[in-house]
């Protein structure tokens, strides 16, 4: 195949920090705060904003709370594990790297006696229909690493005695959402909107409330964990006042790329860009019979993190992906360490598909020059 002329215009197809919105310029932030305390008028109206916005083009339901926090997913996973579990059995599902990370926390450090494990390969989904609700269950909505997704909420009841926990970090902006069978979601700016690195955002719906006011955990929770005092709600870490000190700067960059989930339709627009560029993905693979999903259901394919075996040994997948960085076309899409050896292409609504119709030839060709 001859070498392709057209390129990506932006050839940043990461995981996370995902690519920026389109015609992002920093330029064009809000930056009034910089400089100024997060505890300042200024600070605590953008941080609520943060909150409020947020709930609103996310259309949360009555009661449902919205908090910046530290850490990132990973730090708003962790609140929600160390401050909620306990008075339950928990089931615990995993089907890649980050949901075996949070059975690992609850098993191995907080040690809880009565868990239930559903788990399987890279590529599936555990049986869902073994879930025990009568249980807290948490679980991904998305897997990052592994391209698979749960395909719906149909399998979580509305009537439940314990509650749902969901990682939804690659899954926010891109996925609906079944709010009133989600009890805690999680998730972080760098990914479907392009935000930056470094914060966390936690929903507590009002059954997590409830726990929260009426549990207290036999462990130490540190200070960065704590989301009560004196038996209620912390109400100002969801107002505007988080517990650790923000960067002004990341809360001008998500409120911006919030502004610019509104201009392309809210989340039915994210989720419409996600989807069309999943779509010409699948388009490519289904005429290309050397390149495959690694998520083996339709229905379960991610339309964010996708992630792609090839007919090729290992080396030369990892050779393929340095190849398409050295040629400026594609960057930071070699599969997840953990991960079987492929691809993984950030489809969500930040990147244009006519970057994506650009790499898709180079893929082609790439794949010849590795191969011989």
């Amino acid at each position: 195949m001859t070498k392709p002329a057209r390129k990506p215009q932006v050839p940043n197809f990461s995981s996370g920090p995902c690519a920026k919105r389109p015609g992002y310029d920093v330029a064009q932030l809000d930056l009034r705060a910089l400089g100024r305390s997060h505890r300042s008028r200024l600070g605590k109206e953008l941080l609520g904003a943060c909150s409020t916005e947020t709930a609103r083009i996310l259309g949360l339901p009555a009661g449902y709370r919205v908090g910046v926090v530290p850490a990132s997913d990973t730090g708003a996973v962790e609140m929600a594990l160390w401050s909620l579990l306990g008075p339950r059995g928990v089931d615990m599902l995993a089907w890649e790297s980050f949901g075996s990370g949070w059975i690992k926390d609850v098993v191995q450090q907080l040690k809880l006696p009565n868990v239930t494990r559903h788990e399987a390969d890279y590529g599936q989904l555990p049986d869902l229909r073994k879930v025990n609700f009568a249980n807290d269950v948490v679980f991904t909505w998305n897997g990052t690493t592994s391209g698979v997704r749960v395909p719906d909420g149909d399998w979580i009841p509305q009537e439940r005695a314990g509650l749902t926990i969901c990682d939804a970090t690659s899954a926010i902006f891109a996925m609906d959402m079944p709010w009133h069978k989600l009890d805690v979601v999680t998730w972080s700016w760098q990914k479907v909107l392009g935000g930056e690195g470094g914060h966390g955002m936690l929903i507590l719906g009002p059954r997590a409330v409830e726990r929260l006011e009426s549990y207290v955990p036999p462990w130490p929770l540190p200070k960065i964990f704590r989301l009560t005092s004196g038996g209620k709600l912390m109400e100002d870490i969801f107002a505007g006042s988080p517990i650790n000190t923000p960067s002004m700067l990341c809360v001008a960059d998500y409120l911006d790329a919030l502004a610019w989930c509104e201009r392309v339709g809210g989340v039915p627009g994210t989720i419409a860009r996600s989807q069309a560029n999943l779509k010409l993905v699948e388009d490519f693979v289904a005429t290309h019979p050397w390149i495959h999903f690694l998520a083996q259901t339709p229905a379960t394919r991610s339309n964010t993190s996708v992630c792609l075996t090839l007919d090729l040994p290992a080396d030369q997948v990892k050779a393929l992906a340095r190849l398409l960085e050295m040629e400026g076309v594609a960057y930071d899409i070699a599969a997840y360490k953990d991960a079987p050896p492929g691809l993984r292409i950030w489809c969500g609504a930040t990147v244009e598909k006519t970057d994506l119709e650009a790499l898709m030839p180079w893929l082609e060709w790439g794949y010849g020059q590795v191969k011989g």
